[in-house]
């Protein structure tokens, strides 16, 4: 396997090795890039993000600054997705995000992890597992995704949650570690919040 099909596997490896290194510091340089732009240069972003993920929909709007081990080269973005500030992707592993995903201020979902045992942490061994994000899920302010989590469809992540296993579709789910609250129901179509009604809600 080379360098990157290793880095990507799963397996326990070393993340110093020269030919990732040289790799990744070229990623990063774009990413520096990225977050120099001013906000006139709309243009600029767009142009820059196609250069930096691994695959990235129209319509997808990144706040800097962005944090990103891997400048986004293992992250796969689909349609009309926001982040606020300070979206971090610890894309040492795949990071798969479905359509119209919304990122609060200060998410990070991460796929990097180091063994329990500390020996082999004292080399900086590490491993990565891939993330997936269905489709119209919204991750609230300072929400932490693990390694390894599915998050299911239309699910909301409420801010300050610690996802550290798979969450199902549809669901409002909170918490550290994170657990689902309640399903997403009907109501949730005539209340945008609490006991706030749409104001067109009675016509539905």
């Amino acid at each position: 396997m080379s360098d990157i099909e290793i880095m990507l596997s799963g397996l326990p490896y070393d993340p110093t090795m020269p030919g990732l290194v040289e790799q990744q510091t070229a990623a990063l340089e774009r990413l520096y890039d990225y977050n120099a732009t001013r906000p006139s240069e709309g243009a600029l972003r767009e142009e820059l993000l196609q250069q930096m993920f691994a695959s990235i929909g129209p319509g997808c709007y990144i706040e800097p600054p962005l944090h990103a081990n891997w400048g986004g080269a293992n992250v796969h973005l689909g349609n009309s997705i926001y982040a606020n500030f300070g979206l971090t992707l610890v894309d040492d592993g795949e990071i798969f995000v479905g359509d119209h995903v919304m990122f609060g201020p200060n998410v990070v979902i991460a796929t990097a992890g180091h063994p329990v045992t500390p020996e082999p942490r004292s080399r900086g061994i590490q491993f990565n597992l891939p993330v997936h994000i269905g489709r119209n899920v919204w991750l609230g302010a300072s929400a932490c995704v693990m390694p390894g989590v599915t998050i299911g469809d239309n699910t909301v992540i409420g801010a300050g949650s610690v996802v550290t296993a798979d969450i199902p579709a549809t669901v409002v789910a909170v918490g550290n570690p994170c657990r689902v609250l309640r399903e997403i129901s009907d109501r949730d179509k005539e209340f945008y919040w609490r006991d706030q009604r749409f104001p067109d809600a009675g016509d539905a």
